[in-house]
């Protein structure tokens, strides 16, 4: 049995605040993977299926139509900072929730299991899912498990990732990639530098072209998308009296969904020709879908004007099943990982009230 019980009858602000409380660093969900099955299979109207620290929860209805609610239960690292009001467990100011996950996302679990527990006949059939190692490489995800252990309970025509957007939708995302870019140079004594090629100056035209780069406003589905190319890191050089025969740029490109994986990569290659280039990670942007005759319902609801999301989210495993999605969730995103996170309470409950106007 679980060491603790989650009531998800309760006000759904102080349900967030319950979900925070049980520390779920990434690596460390089972203690809340616990408590959130043993409160969802008291529930009837929900098939239950768990899969390591992922969960995911049904309705079996047979409506015309199904949709995912999807949420990780995991969060970054506790701050290291003393006294920050961003950690485990959490406190109130008032009717603003401070500590770790108040926005990402432990107020759109919340907000799930309130809709699981007291949506018994909605008028589309959902899944919940609740999956762990989110905030890690892509490799440990237990979204991407789930999809490989139970195709079948993630078929849907619409999901909803409930990562924080202020409640406003936010449809699809940017893709991701990371390159290495090399520069080889001759190691010679420094003070005898003209017997040796600097590998560190080798990477300034690297540097020059990125910083001279335009990025593009691409519109996709009538939302812009905006991309970003940058360098991210530099390294190189082994003392401080050795001309340096190595050094490495590590760039990040931020791409719109109207481009592939192979599309973007040739982007950068294309403009960085001449140098040797690396492809570390890379993951495909999602395109809206707000034309989806379920997304259009849901954004009608919500009725805020739909944005862009730049940041790489879950909702790119759902577009490449072939599933419309978008971000929709309380809280603000810019405040995710901070010192300082945290939620409103009102934020949380408006968030419920859209999603359950929507079923209902």
């Amino acid at each position: 049995m679980p060491s603790r019980t989650l009531d998800l009858t309760r006000d759904v602000a102080l349900l967030t605040a319950d979900l925070m409380d049980i520390e779920s660093v990434s690596g460390n969900e089972t203690e809340l993977a616990d408590a959130v099955e043993a409160a969802l299979r008291t529930l009837p109207h929900l098939e239950v299926v768990r899969d390591g620290d992922s969960i995911i929860a049904r309705t079996s209805l047979g409506r015309a139509e199904r949709v995912i609610l999807a949420g990780h239960l995991d969060t970054v690292p506790l701050p290291s900072v003393p006294g920050s009001r961003g950690t485990v467990p959490s406190s109130w100011d008032g009717d603003v929730l401070y500590g770790r996950g108040a926005t990402d996302m432990k107020g759109g679990v919340a907000v799930q299991l309130a809709l699981a527990a007291g949506l018994a006949d909605p008028t589309r059939d959902v899944t919940y899912v609740f999956y762990d190692h989110e905030e890690v490489e892509a490799s440990l995800s237990g979204l991407g498990r789930l999809q490989e252990s139970f195709p079948d309970w993630l078929e849907a025509d619409f999901a909803v990732l409930l990562e924080p957007t202020n409640g406003t939708v936010e449809g699809g995302c940017n893709g991701t990639m990371r390159f290495h870019a090399t520069t080889a140079g001759r190691a010679a004594h420094s003070a005898r530098a003209w017997m040796g090629e600097n590998a560190i100056h080798g990477a300034a035209e690297i540097l020059t072209r990125l910083r001279d780069h335009e990025p593009a406003t691409v519109s996709v589905e009538g939302l812009d998308y905006r991309e970003s190319l940058n360098a991210v890191k530099i390294w190189g050089g082994t003392a401080g009296n050795v001309i340096p025969d190595a050094a490495t740029v590590e760039i990040n490109y931020r791409f719109a969904p109207d481009k592939s994986v192979e599309e973007a990569e040739a982007y950068v290659r294309n403009l960085l020709s001449g140098f040797d280039l690396v492809r570390t990670d890379a993951a495909a942007g999602a395109r809206p879908g707000l034309d989806q005759p379920a997304a259009a319902s849901f954004v009608a609801v919500v009725g805020q004007e739909p944005k862009p999301k730049y940041g790489w989210t879950d909702v790119a495993r759902f577009s490449a099943l072939g599933i419309p999605a978008v971000n929709f969730g309380p809280g603000d995103a810019l405040l995710a990982h901070t010192d300082n996170e945290h939620v409103e309470a009102d934020a949380v409950r408006a968030c419920l009230a859209a999603l359950r106007a929507w079923l209902s």
